[in-house]
């Protein structure tokens, strides 16, 4: 089971379930939380999240990405541990889960709903599958092309706070497109770190990332556009909604992205900033939980 645990990537779990755990915070603060949804959502999450891993790992080891100069932690495929045919089995066995607790969910908030919400939510899910799959697999995979940090601040940001709110709420509010797009920018800043990492394997693999398209240094840049975007989104969240001074308690994160920050900025070696992927992840994480219980309290 090594192998297996090690391609599913336990590690990159806690930040896709930033955006369930901020929308969910979101909707216990206007007193409409439900238990249930919060454990489906999450499910579905880490299913969504295991298959995108597992279809990284396929698609990086089938296109040849996945090279002996490779920086990073080595895929399960390109090292022989687990079969292209396995890892396929392990796709299909991903995607079937997360589509069976996809519907649950969607059942569970749904009751009483009309029904074209019901298949709006359910072309969404499919699309979530097919984005993760489609990142390194197929004719173009639009994770080769560059196209890999829109993604993340949809899934990760917009649709993962507001979706999981109108789960819970079956209302939207323009205004938690703020927080969404915070966490949204910090989980790009995760990919961006993973990109910095890998510029100069990618370029020769013909990886068209947005380091890779950029070079060195403007990456460097955007990543701190990318951290000063999402502490500013917060901030201004919190000065147009005119709340009291526990609202401010995500302001304990702030450090923390800075130090992220400083340190892709100033590394000397890919192998540095490995541990940097974890740290921005987790700071996320704590960001979303500060600014949750300040929604809350």
């Amino acid at each position: 089971m090594n192998p297996w645990v090690a391609a599913a990537r336990p590690r990159t779990l806690p930040l896709a379930l930033a955006s369930i755990i901020l929308g969910s915070f979101l909707a216990a603060a206007d007193g409409q939380l439900n238990v249930s949804i919060v454990v489906l959502a999450a499910l579905t999450t880490i299913f969504l999240q295991i298959l995108s891993n597992f279809a990284n790992d396929y698609g990086d080891a089938i296109s040849g990405k996945d090279t002996d100069l490779r920086v990073g932690p080595r895929r399960a495929v390109a090292t022989g541990l687990i079969t292209k045919e396995a890892m396929l089995r392990g796709i299909v066995v991903t995607s079937v889960l997360s589509l069976i607790t996809g519907i649950w969910l969607l059942v569970v908030a749904f009751q009483g709903a009309g029904q074209e919400v019901f298949w709006a939510f359910l072309i969404l899910g499919l699309l979530s599958i097919a984005a993760a799959i489609g990142y390194t697999n197929g004719k173009r995979p639009y994770g080769y092309a560059g196209f890999g940090d829109i993604a993340v601040l949809l899934f990760f940001g917009w649709l993962g706070v507001l979706g999981t709110y109108f789960l819970h709420t079956l209302s939207f509010n323009a205004a938690l497109l703020l927080p969404a797009t915070s966490v949204g920018l910090f989980a790009t800043g995760v990919l961006n770190i993973n990109n910095i990492r890998d510029i100069e394997t990618d370029t020769m693999t013909g990886k068209r990332s947005i380091p890779a398209r950029l070079g060195l240094q403007r990456a460097i840049r955007y990543h701190w556009a990318l951290l000063i975007a999402g502490m500013l989104c917060a901030l201004l969240f919190s000065l147009l909604t005119g709340q009291g001074w526990v609202s401010y308690l995500y302001l304990l994160a702030f450090p923390l992205f800075v130090l992220n920050g400083r340190a892709v900025a100033t590394h000397q070696r890919p192998a540095e900033l490995n541990p940097r992927l974890g740290q921005l992840a987790l700071t996320t994480l704590l960001f979303v939980v500060l600014f949750g219980i300040g929604q809350v309290l």
